[in-house]
C-alpha cells in the first residue's frame, strides 16, 4: 500500500508552524514531493468576481498587494463550479487545479506546476488540497491573512461589522442538505444578514434585514443577529427566539425594526417550522416549477404592537429547493428581476452557484452600486439521511 506519512507530515508541520507561515509549509512539502516548480492557493474576494493568489512568502506578498484574477470564465471558476481536479499539460510541463473545499464551503483553489505528473501524484494533490481545507479554516481564526486578500477594495466600518455578523463559512453540506447564502451590499450597508447553524438534530435558518443605513443599520443588525443566537444556543423554542429577537429590538433599537424569517428543520424529516416578521415569502422550486409559499405575515421586530409570533409549518419535502431573500433582491433597478426564472434556470446547479447567479443578476441589473443590501439564502432539502445498520 502506498505511503500516505507525507500527508500526516505536512498537518503536523502547518500545525507547527505560526498561522501566517502554514501555506508555506504545504508549499514546501508539495515541492519536496513531486518537484514542484511553483505552488500557490487562490481564493475568490469578498465579491465574488475575482481570484486573489497567495503564494509563497505569503508577508512580503502583503506588502505590495493581492494578486488578482478574473473569475468569469477561467480555469479557477471551472474547477470552484465542478469541484474536480483540473490536470492541463503544455510545453512547459503539468498545471494543475485542485479544488480546496471543507464540508461545501469552497475555500479556494490549489495550483501547481510540475515537470511530470501520474494518476498517483494527482490521487495525492487532491488528498493534499483537502488537507489544506483544514489547515485554512483552522488558521483564519488566528490571522488577518485572508480577511487581507479577500479585500480588494476599502471596507467601510459598517461593511466591517456586517462581515462579522455573517458565519465564517458562506456554505455547509450534510447527507441530508446542501446550504448556501450570499449577501450583496449596498453602497451605503443596510442592515442585511444570514445565519446557520446546525445541531445533532435541527438545521437552523435566519434570514433579517434591519432598518436603515450605514453603521446604525449595522449596529442594529449586530442586536437582531445576537439576540437570535442567544435564544438559539440557550436551547429555546422558535416563539422564544423569537420573542428575544423582538424584545432586543425594543429594549435597544432606539425607535427601529428589523423584519425577518426564522426556520427550523428537523434533520430526522419530521418537519420545518418557521416564524416570519412581516418579510418577503419564500420561493420553492418543487417537480420543475418555482412558486411563493405564502405565509402568514406577523409584524416586523422591535414594532411595539406586535404579540406572539406564530409558529407556521412549512411543507419542505426531498427534492425541494427552498430560496430565503431580503427585498433588496427586488429593489431599484432590480425590480424587474425575474427570480422565479433565475431559480429555474439554475435548478440543477450546487446552491453556491444560485446565490452567485443571484446575487450577481442583482449587482449587474444596479451597474455593481445596489440601493439596498441584497441576500440570499439557498437550501436543497434532500430528507432524512439513512440509518447505520444496526
Amino acid at each position: 500500500m502506498r505511503d500516505r506519512m507525507g500527508l500526516a507530515e505536512v498537518l503536523a508541520a502547518a500545525e507547527k508552524a505560526a498561522p501566517v507561515d502554514s501555506l508555506n509549509v504545504v508549499a514546501r512539502n508539495l515541492r519536496d514531493r513531486f518537484g514542484a516548480r511553483y505552488v500557490s492557493f487562490l481564493f475568490v474576494d469578498v465579491a465574488g468576481r475575482r481570484m486573489v493568489r497567495v503564494s509563497e512568502e505569503a508577508t512580503a506578498q502583503q506588502e505590495r498587494g493581492p494578486d488578482l484574477i478574473p473569475l468569469a470564465g477561467s480555469a479557477y471558476d471551472e474547477v470552484l463550479h465542478g469541484q474536480k481536479l483540473l490536470h492541463m499539460q503544455g510545453g512547459q510541463g503539468h498545471r494543475v487545479l485542485a479544488p480546496v473545499t471543507n464540508r461545501g464551503d469552497t475555500l479556494g483553489v490549489l495550483e501547481l506546476f510540475l515537470p511530470r505528473v501520474t494518476p498517483d501524484v494527482l490521487e495525492q494533490i487532491e488528498e493534499a488540497a483537502h488537507a489544506l481545507a483544514y489547515i485554512v479554516v483552522t488558521d483564519r481564526r488566528f490571522t488577518d491573512l485572508y480577511h487581507w486578500g479577500q479585500r480588494t477594495t476599502p471596507v467601510s466600518l459598517a461593511a466591517e461589522i456586517q462581515r462579522q455578523l455573517l458565519p465564517s463559512s458562506a456554505s455547509c453540506e450534510a447527507p441530508e442538505f446542501a446550504l448556501a447564502c450570499a449577501l450583496a451590499p449596498a453602497d451605503n450597508i443596510a442592515g442585511d444578514t444570514y445565519d446557520y447553524a446546525l445541531d445533532r438534530d435541527t438545521l437552523h435558518l435566519s434570514v433579517t434585514d434591519a432598518m436603515g443605513h450605514d453603521v446604525d443599520a449595522s449596529l442594529m443588525a449586530t442586536l437582531v443577529v445576537n439576540a437570535s443566537r442567544g435564544a438559539r444556543r440557550a436551547g429555546t423554542d422558535l416563539v422564544e427566539q423569537a420573542r428575544q429577537t423582538h424584545q432586543a429590538l425594543l429594549g435597544h433599537g432606539r425607535g427601529t425594526f428589523a423584519t425577518g424569517q426564522l426556520l427550523r428543520i428537523a434533520l430526522d424529516g419530521t418537519g420545518a417550522r418557521l416564524v416570519n416578521a412581516g418579510h418577503p415569502w419564500p420561493l420553492r422550486l418543487r417537480d420543475g416549477a418555482v412558486g411563493e409559499i405564502p405565509l402568514h405575515a406577523d409584524l416586523p421586530f422591535g414594532i411595539t404592537t406586535q404579540g406572539r409570533y406564530r409558529v407556521q409549518d412549512l411543507d419542505l419535502r426531498p427534492g425541494d429547493r427552498l430560496v430565503l431573500y431580503t427585498d433588496g433582491m427586488q429593489e431599484g433597478p432590480a425590480e424587474n428581476l425575474d427570480l422565479r426564472a433565475l431559480i429555474g434556470d439554475t435548478a440543477t446547479e450546487h446552491p453556491r452557484e444560485v446565490v452567485r447567479t443571484l446575487t450577481g443578476a442583482v449587482t449587474d441589473a444596479c451597474n455593481g452600486h445596489l440601493p439596498d443590501d441584497a441576500t440570499v439564502l439557498c437550501l436543497d432539502w434532500r430528507g432524512p439521511a439513512p440509518r447505520a445498520a444496526a
